[in-house]
């Protein structure tokens, strides 16, 4: 059975609750967006007590910022947010290989595919070794970029998926 065969009737458990959310403005409240990991362990809305309609959420592999500086300009120049969270966490599966490693396993998927070679060479899949220093990484390339705004208020974060607990890098 496919996951998607269980989205109907999560839905309609989920309308009975939705109150008057289709109200809700479309910045968020608290003018923060948050970027963090696509990992189906992290929950921030949870961990970090935050509601719907209060902050955007960019989620992406490892949470990197440099992959989520579009929606970041798209947040701040047309939405209104001025404060960006950074949030890694532990046990996080960019520490675990390299690109060229991850190159190679999708060439092997399909041998002789140049077109797949092709657009996989074209791919820097922005892995990380070191969680603290990633996070200090991925705040500096924002704090620095000319396309983020001036002013805007930049933290980093680990989340350690074992605790549930966060801990202010930078």
């Amino acid at each position: 059975m496919s996951a998607y065969e269980d989205f109907a009737k999560a839905n309609d458990e989920y309308v009975v609750t939705f109150g008057d959310k289709g109200n809700l403005p479309l910045p968020p409240s608290k003018k923060l967006l948050i970027v963090t990991c696509m990992d189906a362990r992290l929950n921030p809305y949870a961990y970090l007590g935050i509601k719907e309609g209060e902050a955007h959420i960019v989620r992406n592999a490892g949470g990197v910022a440099k992959e989520a500086l579009r929606s970041i300009i798209i947040s701040q120049r047309l939405l209104g947010t001025r404060e960006i969270a950074v949030f890694h966490h532990t046990g996080c599966g960019m520490v675990t290989f390299d690109t060229p490693k991850l190159r190679t396993l999708v060439k092997e998927s399909d041998p002789g595919n140049e077109a797949l070679a092709s657009a996989v060479d074209e791919i820097d899949f922005l892995e990380f070794q070191n969680l603290e220093e990633s996070v200090k990484e991925d705040v500096k390339f924002l704090q620095e970029n000319p396309l983020v705004l001036p002013g805007t208020k930049v933290t980093g974060w680990v989340y350690d998926v074992e605790t549930g607990k966060i801990h202010r890098i930078v």
